[in-house]
């Protein structure tokens, strides 16, 4: 199993604001961090947008400091999720992914009230086609991501490491 890191692409969408925009919202998502985390993931951050709702900790690539973001974790059988590297059809990859790709067993998933070591593995060909199907039959947005760049957006399965 590897999270392999594909190409940025040479166009897609653009964040409304940019980086300083990222940082006023910074509190806003910090907040609902802590409310996922107090209410075990029943709070009105269990779903959002359609879709169910995860916590992703990964080690930053370049600072090494432990980073949380809140994601669309879709559930493949037991013990494994989907997280789709959309960043909403953008050329480059979310940071979240490059801290994965830089730092592959430094990875927790927050399911509800449960925190599980994970590894990683992106999905290729036929089964990556067929992952995006069943997340787009969920949350359509996510099938709508990949026509707005030219970049492969990266699907990756986290599996729950066994102790």
């Amino acid at each position: 199993m590897a999270i392999k890191a594909t190409p940025n692409g040479t166009y897609g969408t653009k964040m409304p604001g940019g980086k300083l925009m990222q940082k006023l919202f910074e509190p806003l998502m910090k907040r609902g961090i802590e409310s996922y985390r107090r209410t075990g993931g029943t709070n009105r951050m269990s779903t959002m947008m359609g879709f169910p709702v995860v916590l992703l900790t990964t080690k930053g690539a370049r600072s090494g400091q432990e980073r949380t973001v809140t994601l669309g974790g879709f559930s493949d059988g037991d013990d494994a999720w989907l997280i789709v590297a959309s960043k909403s059809g953008a050329a480059d990859h979310p940071a979240w992914f490059n801290n994965m790709v830089k730092h592959p067993d430094e990875i927790w998933l927050e399911v509800g009230n449960r925190k599980i070591k994970v590894s990683g593995e992106s999905l290729a060909g036929s089964e990556r086609e067929e992952a995006l199907a069943r997340i787009a039959a969920i949350s359509a947005r996510y099938g709508g991501y990949q026509k707005k760049t030219d970049r492969q957006i990266p699907i990756v399965r986290l599996t729950r490491i066994s102790g």
